[in-house]
């Protein structure tokens, strides 16, 4: 009965470094995102100043970092990001992965940054995910209407999406069939 006890304990003891390594490596990744999300948000007000206002005065944002490929006849992308509740500052952390179909050849870094004007549109967005299919259509803001999401593109009532690639801010909807959704190994 003792030496079955010291095993057990021997076990639970041996068992703890790993734990702590997996909470640090949870954490460091954590870090990591916040720091990309933090990027992709700074990429957006350096050529759409205007898009802080926006933010500032939304009921929450999310913010990515991405990478995509396109070789021939397929493409992929990826990304992570957070969102976040502009009332409560809770931070969830996300995913994106997107697929392609088409001709073309390509490496593109880009960040971008959804803006929800309403608690509804953030919620869906962070709980459901969102999923941008061949059928989406977008239109760009410029002049005097919408002058607060200058430079954004309306994706649905109440939410707005601000896309850079390089240093230039893109006023397309270029995403086919994207999905964003909740990172359940980091939340």
């Amino acid at each position: 009965m003792k030496r079955r006890a010291t095993l057990v304990a021997a076990g639970v003891l041996a068992a703890v470094p790993s734990l702590v390594l997996a909470a640090d490596d949870k954490e460091k990744e954590r870090a990591e995102v916040r720091k990309a999300a933090s990027d992709a948000l700074a990429a957006v007000y350096k050529v759409q100043p205007s898009a802080r206002k926006a933010v500032e005065s939304s009921a929450g944002y999310a913010s990515f970092s991405n990478f995509g490929m396109k070789i021939l006849v397929a493409g992929s992308g990826t990304g992570k990001g957070t969102a976040v509740n502009n009332k409560t500052k809770a931070v969830t952390y996300m995913k994106m992965a997107e697929l392609q179909a088409g001709l073309g050849f390509g490496i593109k870094k880009f960040q971008l940054l959804w803006v929800f004007e309403n608690q509804q549109a953030l919620d869906k967005f962070v709980n459901s995910g969102w999923e941008i299919g061949g059928q989406a259509t977008a239109s760009a803001k410029s002049g005097n209407t919408g002058a607060s999401y200058q430079g954004a593109v309306s994706v649905s009532p109440g939410v707005w999406l601000y896309q850079v690639t390089g240093n230039s801010l893109a006023l397309e909807l270029t995403a086919k069939g994207t999905k964003y959704y909740k990172d359940s190994d980091l939340n």
